[in-house]
């Protein structure tokens, strides 16, 4: 998916973008003992 939106190449308000995912997903570890 190409970015859209935004200032020139920095990333920021750019949805579509790797940059712009980080503001919708939370990242979490789960460790399962098997």
């Amino acid at each position: 998916v190409a970015p859209f939106g935004g200032v020139k190449q920095s990333g920021l308000g750019r949805e579509g973008s790797h940059y712009g995912i980080d503001d919708y997903v939370v990242i979490k570890y789960l460790c399962l003992a098997v």
